[in-house]
């Protein structure tokens, strides 16, 4: 289908801010996925084409943090394999069953992770990470898959949920982003995997979007390293209180 001029500046223009957005506190999909909507695309293939362009993104983004030194290699080669297989697992359910019924208690989850990070100012400031315990190895294992499931299954909110995991644990803001874009990047990689099989996928549109998420991707994982935690928590606060406003919007 040949779109009009509108609607590819209109995607190139939101692949950018998606992939920037997703770059540092995620949440971009809220971006992406309307504009993949508007194109007319059933729900089930705007899901797999919006995981195409964010996959693309979160690569470009990951490599990035992997290569500032910000990835914590020790959790990731434990977490990554779960990510992934919850997020497989997700996307085949949601072909079963309804996520609508999700948005409430993900606008309550959110709230909560909002007003905690408003009110402990020095939180991710610095890293307080020391060792990988008994239970925190499974405590984090049981939260990769499951977000990674979350991921595959819903969606909204998930680097959020993941960048608060790991706040809990003691990395800090630029470390919990990068350690969320790898997870990320792997639960994606795992659903659009699914959406492909599935016949799920509109390559063009995908891919022209990416072009411009992999580029707002790199910008936003470049601000991130330099600016810090004074960069990242703010956006963090603003993107978990636009994701609330968003989900009561499609709620009511």
């Amino acid at each position: 289908m040949e779109l009009e001029w509108g609607m590819v500046l209109l995607v190139l223009v939101g692949g950018f801010i998606a992939g920037f957005m997703n770059s540092i506190v995620g949440g971009g999909g809220m971006i992406s996925l309307p504009i993949m909507l508007m194109l007319g695309l059933p729900t089930a293939t705007a899901l797999g084409t919006n995981k195409l362009s964010s996959v693309m993104g979160s690569i470009a983004s990951s490599i990035g943090f992997l290569r500032s030194g910000h990835v914590n290699l020790h959790l990731m080669k434990r977490y990554v394999p779960l990510s992934f297989i919850g997020s497989v697992i997700g996307v085949y359910v949601v072909q079963l069953f309804s996520s609508d019924s999700l948005r409430t208690l993900v606008v309550v989850l959110l709230f909560g992770v909002c007003l905690l990070t408003i009110f402990k100012k020095d939180w991710g400031a610095y890293s307080t990470y020391r060792q990988l315990t008994g239970t925190l190895l499974f405590s984090g294992g049981v939260a990769a898959f499951g977000l990674g499931f979350y991921d595959g299954f819903f969606g909204p909110g998930t680097g959020t949920f993941l960048i608060f995991a790991f706040l809990l644990i003691g990395c800090s803001f630029v470390e919990s982003a990068a350690n969320t874009q790898i997870l990320n990047c792997t639960s994606n990689i795992g659903a659009v995997l699914i959406f492909m099989f599935l016949g799920q996928v509109n390559w063009e549109y995908g891919l022209l979007m990416a072009s411009t998420q992999i580029l707002g991707s790199i910008v936003g994982t470049k601000l991130a390293i330099l600016k810090g935690a004074s960069w990242v928590r703010p956006i963090f606060i603003v993107v978990s209180i636009t994701l609330i406003g968003r989900q009561l919007w499609l709620i009511f």
